[in-house]
């Protein structure tokens, strides 16, 4: 972070653009800032294209003249209800708004504006690191407003509101959302007064749509160390509000002095190993996923201790429920996250045993193009404390990976898919679809996936003609 003087402000701003909005908003006679995110960001020397301008008088009517002094090219968006206006230009895109007061009613989110002054509106701001103002006036150019003392809170890495902590986020829950997914961003704190309103307040994120919800945990999974911020979520009562899922997963059990690991933090750990290999939204979600159905699957074996079965298969059935909840998509994306649950265990076995071929090959048949996402997510898996343990898995990740490459190089999806399909196999032995022809299918794919036969019409049609005549004889000796 810098701290830049109000010369060295005015310097950062010598731009055309705020020097078209500073000519407009003279000759109107108003004042005019560039407030919120940019300013933060020009601090924290973070590139911005986030810019919002905020008028004393109409912010509309600035925004217009701003279009008129730019000509043709600019585009001029007007929002009326809002009172807020956008300027499309070759500098990007610019937000007028006209400073204003709000106050909310308890059941809503939706504030009551009235026209305000620049304190009113920096007053409203969610934290004090986005509540500073620049003016762009000509003879106040470059002039940093500042009541709350952002800038300071900016050095000391620290998310504070502006005003009492427990108005801000009643007002508007959603803003106990934004206050984590910040922290998580800028690697700050939540001031402890702050967060000791989350927790107060935490019960109101119920009048929040679940769609903005989900937007604010997205940013704050496509974060360099999401865990931070799902952290904080738990600690402060909102992930067992909006994902009791996962919430639940903070727990551990001993029996007979034998205890299971704490599922929630190894799913964070899992989650920022993926997030330091991978930028892929989705697959964070599977990261995130990958044992949330180990809670419904743990049981108390004598024997063994401990154990999980057929949890992958619990969670990827769990996958659709939570994103309908989420009003996340449910398309590609969700079936995608699905599959990664589900197949999440499959290298881990194979890596835990000899490394066969036959084993990496149903692998690549049951993966298909996600192999290489499915692998980057079971790397990620084995965070094992035994160094020793944890090393002969990578190691035998090594050799999986070896043989999926060599087996891409073989155009694995041609070898692995039988050659005669479903309908061939009615047309062979006078079948409808049923049962028995996908037995008859399940059993060309096993052998050609085991190497037991050749991937071709004849020696498959050998095949399907010994297993056909093994299934009737067998009904007839039944009989």
């Amino acid at each position: 972070m810098v701290n830049y003087s109000d010369a060295e402000l005015a310097q950062i701003l010598d731009k055309e653009l705020f020097h078209i909005i500073s000519r407009v908003a003279d000759d109107m006679g108003v004042e005019c800032y560039v407030v919120g995110g940019y300013v933060r960001d020009i601090f924290l020397q973070r590139p911005s294209n986030d810019i919002d301008v905020v008028v004393v008088g109409s912010g509309i009517d600035v925004a217009q003249e701003v279009k008129n002094a730019m000509g043709q090219k600019a585009h001029l968006s007007v929002f009326r209800n809002f009172g807020t206006a956008q300027v499309k230009c070759k500098f990007g895109e610019v937000e007028f708004v006209g400073a204003r007061r709000e106050s909310y009613h308890r059941e809503s989110r939706k504030p009551i504006v009235e026209d305000g002054t620049l304190e009113d509106d920096q007053n409203r701001r969610d934290f004090t690191i986005n509540a500073m103002a620049i003016c762009l006036n000509k003879e106040r150019f470059g002039e940093l407003v500042d009541p709350f003392d952002g800038l300071g809170d900016l050095e000391y890495g620290c998310i504070r509101t502006p005003l009492d902590p427990d108005i801000t986020f009643s007002d508007d829950p959603l803003r106990m959302m934004r206050c984590v997914r910040f922290a998580t961003q800028l690697n700050f704190y939540i001031d402890d007064v702050t967060f000791e309103a989350l927790s107060r307040n935490a019960e109101r994120i119920n009048i929040i749509s679940k769609e903005r919800i989900a937007d604010e945990l997205n940013k704050i999974m496509m974060c360099k160390t999401p865990s931070k911020g799902f952290v904080d979520l738990q600690r402060c009562g909102l992930l067992a509000l909006i994902m009791p899922e996962i919430n639940n997963l903070d727990m551990v059990e001993t029996r007979n002095g034998r205890a299971h690991k704490n599922n929630f933090y190894h799913t964070l750990e899992v989650l920022d190993n993926v997030c330091k290999n991978s930028d892929n939204l989705w697959l964070r979600w599977a990261a995130l996923l990958h044992d949330v159905g180990k809670p419904k699957s743990k049981r108390w074996d004598p024997a063994v201790g401990w154990t999980f079965h057929n949890h992958n298969i619990i969670g990827a059935k769990m996958v659709p429920e939570i994103f309908k909840r989420m009003k996340l998509p449910l398309d590609g994306k969700m079936k995608f996250v699905q599959k990664m649950v589900d197949l999440h265990m499959r290298p881990i076995v194979i890596a835990d045993e000899e490394v066969t071929d036959s084993a990496v090959r149903r692998l690549l048949s049951d993966a298909e193009d996600d192999i290489d996402q499915l692998m980057l997510l079971c790397e990620a898996d084995i965070t094992s404390k035994n160094m020793l343990k944890k090393q002969r898995f990578l190691d035998n990740f090594r050799i999986v990976r070896e043989k999926i490459e060599a087996l891409k190089q073989k155009d694995y999806k041609r070898l692995f898919q039988p050659c005669i399909d479903g309908v061939q196999i009615m047309e062979m032995f006078g079948l409808r679809e049923g049962p028995e022809v996908g037995i008859l299918k399940s059993h060309i794919k096993e052998a050609v996936l085991d190497g037991k036969v050749e991937n071709e019409p004849e020696a498959l049609k050998a095949l399907l003609i010994e297993k056909y005549q093994q299934i009737h004889s067998s009904d007839g000796a039944e009989e």
